[in-house]
């Protein structure tokens, strides 16, 4: 199965050596500079979360965008692609933090409209935030570039492999005597590409080992009646 058929399929595939040691460092050397003050910055004893992450350390976007990142975007995804929402998760050496199965149904935009078949609405740290129609979840794929190696012992994510073709359902309906749980492990520089509506989980650190992730979700979709996806930028050529 090519890792096309990967992500059609199974709703994911990971790619290993995507970012060589030197890029990473380098990315973690411009977030030690970022300016934590900022709402959209939270940092508890469990996680530490820059929401907005391109916008907010726009240093950032020359290290992620590479030549080889850039290309392998284009091989799985093609052309006409954006970004539309950026975070950066750090989730420490003793975190007990951890998340339950679950889908990704919200898009963070730029305002708040009544408009039919989007809904229900959240605001988090002033950002608008709405569950869109099933067609434009399908457009979103999510991809998580690795700052650490990543696997079951740090909070790697588990996921249910094809559950992202069964549209929008309830984590507590799954049928384990058919479904099966992978662990996606992520070695250091390597990336995963995911369908947000694959249900997934991640567990609590238990090796004393980081785990740090930039996560960007790209669209090739328009909005209803006006609406705007709050970070779509293009995808950056340096």
């Amino acid at each position: 199965m090519t890792q096309r058929q990967q992500l059609d399929q199974l709703g994911f595939t990971i790619l290993n050596d995507i970012f060589s040691n030197k890029e990473i460092e380098n990315i973690l050397n411009a977030l030690k500079s970022a300016d934590t003050s900022k709402a959209t910055f939270r940092k508890t004893e469990d996680l530490f979360a820059i929401r907005q992450f391109l916008k907010e350390v726009p240093a950032i976007s020359k290290l992620v965008f590479t030549d080889k990142f850039n290309a392998a975007i284009k091989m799985l995804l093609g052309e006409n692609y954006f970004v539309v929402k950026s975070i950066y998760f750090d989730k420490p050496e003793k975190s007990n933090w951890f998340v339950s199965y679950h889908q990704d149904l919200t898009i963070s935009v730029d305002k708040k409209m009544e408009i039919e078949n989007y809904g229900p609405w959240t605001v988090k740290q002033n950002q608008f935030a709405v569950q869109p129609p099933l067609d434009i979840l399908k457009s979103i794929y999510t991809i998580r570039i690795h700052l650490d190696n990543t696997d079951a012992e740090n909070g790697a994510l588990k996921v249910v492999p094809g559950s992202h073709l069964n549209g929008i359902y309830r984590p507590e309906t799954i049928d384990w005597t058919k479904e099966k749980e992978t662990i996606c492990c992520v070695p250091k520089g390597g990336i995963m590409l995911m369908r947000p509506l694959l249900l997934h989980s991640s567990g609590r650190t238990n090796n004393n080992k980081r785990r740090r992730v930039i996560h960007i979700e790209l669209s090739n979709a328009d909005l209803a009646h006006g609406l705007n996806w709050s970070e779509k930028s293009e995808i950056e050529q340096y």
